[in-house]
């Protein structure tokens, strides 16, 4: 039964992605003369997206702390990692920003051609030219008003287990002087565990922002110490 209805969800994810594809393009074609940042193009996208939690069964997605999220600021985002199924939530904020994603998302034929029509940020990891790229693009999309999300584990962790945080995104936070704004995912990674695509049993996702970290930090406040307070602020909402 679970083999039968994953086949069934990865094939509704190809068959929309086929018929959505020509619409973003569509989308992108008409209104980039006068939205330069895209926002039309990323609600389009949120709501494909989205599509993949509202119409599965076995997933209930409940959002928590939408009081601490200002639709018209600009964040650094900041996320734990669990499974490839936290994207498809994170869309579910329906809030501005620009991904960054390894590069080789990007070539996933229609949902990663959609990345780019959107003007995500690309990383390739383990390049210091990639990393370079990745926090020159993502600082010109915080300068022009775009929020930037980032999972700075850098990967999927094992289970609920919170791997070590990266310090680039809080590098480019305190480059920018854009609050902080961390948000924690739990349930997702029993709906698709990190290795594999079969689908688990009924799950309930929780998707739970926080309250933004906002400058000034502090004199002395470095990427480094940025780093462990959201860490630890993630850590104890999953604990």
């Amino acid at each position: 039964m679970a083999l039968a209805g994953s086949l069934l969800f990865w094939a509704f994810m190809l068959l929309t992605s086929v018929l959505l594809f020509p619409v973003a393009l569509l989308i992108r074609g008409v209104t980039a003369p006068f939205d330069r940042r895209l926002v039309i193009l990323h609600w389009f996208s949120c709501f494909w997206a989205s599509l993949y939690t509202w119409c599965n069964p076995l997933w209930s997605v409940r959002i928590e702390g939408k009081e601490h999220l200002d639709k018209r600021a600009t964040y650094v985002i900041v996320c734990n990692h669990q499974s490839l199924v936290d994207i498809l939530v994170l869309f579910r904020l329906f809030v501005h920003f620009k991904w960054v994603s390894k590069a080789e998302n990007f070539r996933i034929p229609f949902i990663g051609w959609n990345m780019t029509l959107n003007r995500y940020i690309r990383i390739d990891r383990g390049s210091l030219r990639g990393n370079l790229s990745m926090m020159r693009d993502a600082g010109a999309a915080l300068n022009a008003g775009s929020s930037v999300m980032i999972f700075p584990e850098g990967t999927r962790s094992p289970g609920r287990a919170l791997g070590e945080f990266k310090a680039g995104a809080f590098e480019l936070a305190l480059r920018s002087g854009v609050p902080i704004l961390p948000v924690v995912i739990d349930g997702t990674a029993a709906a698709l565990p990190k290795r594999g695509f079969i689908l688990r049993g009924k799950q309930a996702i929780r998707i739970r922002v926080l309250a933004p970290i906002s400058p000034p930090w502090g004199p002395g406040t470095d990427a480094g110490a940025l780093t462990a307070m959201t860490r630890g602020r993630i850590a104890g909402e999953l604990a």
